[in-house]
């Protein structure tokens, strides 16, 4: 985890220009605003589809491996890395949230804010609406079910579901 200040000048002037590019791709999904929006990242692996409506704070923090899908309307604050695996399905109105802030509410007022990293493994598949929490590590071929709030890690192989996120029963 990474104290950082995220209204300096330079923080906010990088946001603002992030937030444009998202905005254009948004507007009109050409193949030139999605190559704009992927020059952005960290890391854009091969054969890698983002819907209109991606929404990220930085994208300088965002791996992507290959053949990563990513529906429509996801959220990504990427103050901390954000690392997809290879194959990875990401789900209509995702949030997956590298980002957090102090919980005692005197502390809160220094505005202070904290990167943490959030990485899913290869080949999970996040469903819709899921929420996952700042430093959440997912490992690979597990399954994150429609609306889950993930607050814990999640182990490989493993089907999570609800508020918050608990494993499923094996099949």
């Amino acid at each position: 985890m990474q104290v950082f200040n995220s209204r300096t000048p330079e923080r906010v002037k990088q946001r603002k220009t992030t937030q444009e590019i998202c905005r254009q791709f948004e507007r009109s999904p050409s193949h030139g605003n999605l190559k704009r929006l992927k020059s952005i990242l960290n890391r854009c692996g091969d054969e890698v589809f983002i819907e209109a409506g991606f929404y990220c704070d930085y994208g300088h923090c965002i791996e992507l491996g290959n053949r990563v899908y990513i529906n429509a309307r996801c959220t990504f604050l990427d103050a901390g890395k954000i690392v997809l695996g290879d194959d990875c399905l990401i789900g209509p109105n995702v949030q997956i949230l590298a980002v957090s802030h102090d919980v005692d509410a005197t502390l809160r007022l220094e505005k202070k804010s904290y990167a943490v990293d959030t990485c899913l493994g290869n080949n999970v598949w996040v469903g819709a609406g899921a929420i996952l929490m700042p430093g959440v590590q997912v490992g690979d071929g597990a399954v994150i079910g429609a609306g889950a709030v993930v607050t814990r890690d999640v182990l490989a192989g493993v089907k999570v579901v609800g508020n918050p996120a608990r494993a499923l029963a094996a099949d």
